[in-house]
């Protein structure tokens, strides 16, 4: 299985039913959201502190195990203007060696703004300081997810599915 780029794409390889995972990669963290069976709700789960690759993707695929995951969406940030920084490489990369120690399909889905729809919601929720920075990378990862949630809802609307 390759990584792939176009949702679309996505939505074809993977099973009628089954959750997802969504992932807002950081230097230090990895926020992590999952979805119901039915695909229809991202959930804010939790964040791993990243320690080396290894650590962290066997700490992600515990989670995958646990929970019967049928795909993860990684969050792709892009610069504002669409074009790929050292983030995005650095993302593409844990992706490619993740790709090699799972068969999940893996999709890359636009993560621009994601962090600031999180720490939005959290303000207007009255969240602390102090509580925001230990949930803000597992709720960005449920906006990310919860995106890509829509649009693959969109799509099997659009197919008859």
């Amino acid at each position: 299985m390759t990584v792939i780029d176009q949702i679309s794409d996505f939505a074809a390889a993977l099973p009628r039913h089954g959750a997802l995972a969504g992932l807002d990669l950081g230097d230090k963290t990895i926020g992590v959201a999952v979805s119901d069976g039915l695909r229809q709700v991202a959930t804010p789960l939790l964040t791993i502190r990243r320690v080396k690759f290894t650590t962290d993707a066997e700490e992600l695929l515990k989670i995958v195990r646990a929970r019967d995951l049928k795909g993860l969406v990684l969050g792709l940030p892009l610069n504002m203007d669409g074009t790929e920084g050292p983030r995005v490489q650095s993302t593409r990369a844990f992706a490619r060696n993740l790709m090699r120690l799972t068969d999940l399909p893996i999709v890359f889905w636009d993560e621009r703004l994601s962090t600031v729809a999180a720490e939005r919601a959290l303000l207007e929720a009255d969240t602390s300081r102090k509580r925001r920075s230990e949930v803000i990378d597992h709720v960005a990862a449920g906006y990310i997810l919860q995106g890509a949630l829509d649009r693959l809802g969109f799509l099997a609307q659009e197919n008859g599915a």
